[in-house]
């Protein structure tokens, strides 16, 4: 990761260590789910110019899966509006994903033979971090990415 070009850059960190955030509420419309990962690749490039930030192609791409599984299980299972909300740190993004339906999902055992459910197993081998929180109204969703690749263990 590139520092600030004055320096440090924790040292400018907001208390919560985020340097940007942005909220979006999604209708579950035609091009819901599209939009949804273009809003995510969009607050990439935004906090990787704003901030100077390295953000590696594959953590691009790995913030649109899970947005697009996130956002496509809440849609599936959830009447009602979703709301997603993007966070930058540092070192990490973080996908926030709200539905009003309370229910828990499961990553299902590993089947091969199965067609579709997928996403949670997808969301859970690709990310750092997935909590998953019931709130008063439905549940929230928070999915961590390493903004850059792992370090290969040679």
């Amino acid at each position: 990761m590139e520092p600030h070009a004055d320096g440090d850059s924790s040292a400018h960190l907001p208390p919560d260590g985020y340097l940007m955030r942005a909220g979006y509420a999604l209708d579950g419309g035609p091009g819901c789910i599209s939009d949804a990962r273009h809003h995510a690749t969009a607050f990439l490039d935004n906090a990787r110019a704003e901030h100077h930030l390295t953000v590696s192609g594959r953590a691009r791409d790995l913030t649109e899966l899970v947005v697009s599984e996130l956002i496509t299980n809440a849609l599936k299972y959830a009447p009602g509006p979703v709301l997603m909300e993007l966070r930058i740190s540092t070192e990490s993004a973080d996908v926030i994903v709200w539905d009003n339906d309370p229910t828990v999902p499961a990553a299902l055992a590993a089947d091969p033979g199965r067609i579709g459910q997928h996403g949670m197993e997808i969301v859970r081998a690709v990310t750092e971090n997935l909590l998953v929180e019931q709130e008063p109204i439905g549940k929230r969703i928070t999915a961590r990415i390493a903004l850059t690749d792992a370090p290969s263990l040679t």
